[in-house]
């Protein structure tokens, strides 16, 4: 991973704290732990699903050596903001693409985001944003949180909608990297999203069967938001 390369190159130690996302794959925070150093959680935006930079301020210590910031769904990181604080506080700042990202298809899977931005009303779709490439159309399910999503994903599979939920849990209380912390973004984010799939072999028959079924569906719950 190009993230232990450049910590490594940057003279990160055994020791040193290094701010990594909560919310998203454990493997950043293991990359770091593998280093000896120590990965110190940040919570995330609610719309981006990325590091809040505010939330990086918070943790700083006079340990923290670096942040490294993830694109989430194909959502850019606000590097620009990150980097602003990395340089306050005199941080490497490590920005990467999400593990397993790529860039094929992303036209086609925009086309499809913009179809279902239109029509989904029965979930919280995705907030516009530029150079989005949607590796996962990742929704908001109203009602009360993971009990309310999970019902809602497993009757939208009884329908044939292929959904997943793209975070079991925060990396937090992944078994290793174990912490006593609640990132509240975090928690809300892994309780209520969703997946809808929008890989470019999707037909429009397809994306408009997703659609009923979503919006008569989300019209059951009350919303959390």
């Amino acid at each position: 991973m190009r993230t232990v390369r450049t910590l490594e190159s940057a003279g990160v130690r055994a020791g040193d704290e290094v701010v990594v996302p909560a919310y998203g794959n454990a493997e950043v925070a293991g990359a770091v732990a593998a280093l000896g150093a120590v990965p110190v959680f940040a919570d995330v935006d609610a719309d981006s699903y990325c590091l809040d930079p505010a939330a990086v301020s918070d943790v700083v210590t006079s340990r923290t050596a670096a942040v490294v910031a993830i694109h989430r769904f194909g959502r850019q990181a606000d590097a620009g903001w990150i980097r602003e604080v990395g340089q306050r506080h005199g941080l490497l700042v490590v920005v990467e693409e999400e593990p397993g990202a790529e860039s094929a298809g992303a036209e086609r899977r925009r086309q499809h985001a913009t179809y279902l931005d239109s029509r989904l009303s029965g979930v919280g779709t995705p907030t516009p944003s530029a150079g989005h490439t949607y590796e996962r159309y990742v929704v908001r399910v109203p009602g009360n949180g993971r009990p309310d999503r999970d019902a809602f994903a497993r009757a939208l599979r009884a329908r044939g909608v292929a959904c997943q939920v793209p975070v079991q849990a925060p990396v937090y209380r992944t078994p290793g990297l174990w912490r006593d912390v609640f990132l509240p973004q975090t928690e809300r984010a892994v309780d209520e999203t969703l997946a809808l799939p929008v890989h470019a072999g999707l037909s429009r028959r397809e994306l408009h069967r997703m659609v009923s079924a979503c919006n008569a569906l989300g019209g059951l719950l009350e919303p959390a938001f």
